[in-house]
């Protein structure tokens, strides 16, 4: 659906539309949410920071114990060093929310709530790059790089450089992969090397692992028999 180019030119019109809407780089901060949002607002912010030469801030948050429908241990949502002084950072700024696919609402949701707590922005957009539909809650976003309607029982899937070493976006039909869903696969890239009986157990450790965050990752694999190339895809 999307490749490189693509994807370059999406990120590269979502940065002017923020100037744009910020009549420049003055007071604005991109947050990232974990973990594929992290590397998008990373590129955002060094897009501006060229264009405007200037430095952007970018925050990395967790969402995590925000979320209605996962059960988390509670831990501090901004992950980089210093969060608590670069919390104070949000406070009378422009804050745009970034994140790599807006579906439910969620997750935007579950963000507004932790952003809520470290700081008062004097205003919060929210960029995706892209934007899926199927909303559960009322929420939208300011600045997207590709709408791209899709049936509930299709995976959209966003790899980026930084994570999966390609930039691509894929579609494709998830029905027969709902009962291997995993919370994150940060921790499986070993995995790649291993027996398939041996992914199958990592996958069902995963499962059940409370340090996960990216719930939806490990929906794009359909089998157990392939599973070692399938996790080498789909590593986070």
């Amino acid at each position: 659906m999307l490749e490189a180019t693509d994807m370059r030119r999406a990120l590269t019109r979502i940065s002017h539309e923020i100037l744009e809407f910020n009549k420049g780089a003055s007071d604005l901060v991109i947050v990232g949410v974990q973990t594929r949002g992290v590397s998008l607002a990373e590129r955002i912010a060094a897009i501006i920071g060229k264009l405007e030469n200037t430095s952007v801030p970018v925050i990395e948050l967790n969402i995590t114990k925000y979320r209605d429908d996962l059960a988390y241990e509670r831990h501090d949502p901004l992950e980089n060093s210093g969060a608590q002084a670069q919390s104070k950072q949000l406070n009378n700024k422009t804050v745009v929310l970034v994140d790599d696919v807006l579906y439910s609402g969620r997750t935007v949701r579950a963000a507004l709530d932790a952003l809520r707590e470290y700081g008062r922005p004097s205003v919060i957009k929210l960029a995706a790059l892209i934007d899926r539909g199927h909303r559960e809650v009322p929420i939208r976003a300011d600045f997207i790089g590709k709408n791209l309607p899709s049936a509930k029982s299709e995976r959209i899937l966003v790899r980026l450089a930084e994570t999966d070493g390609v930039d691509e976006v894929l579609i494709g039909d998830i029905s027969a992969a709902t009962e291997l869903k995993a919370n994150c696969f940060a921790d499986v890239a070993s995995v790649a090397t291993t027996a398939s009986s041996e992914a199958a157990a990592v996958v069902t450790s995963l499962a059940d692992s409370e340090s996960a965050a990216c719930a939806e990752d490990a929906a794009g694999i359909t089998s157990v028999a392939p599973a070692k190339t399938a996790l080498k895809e789909q590593v986070a």
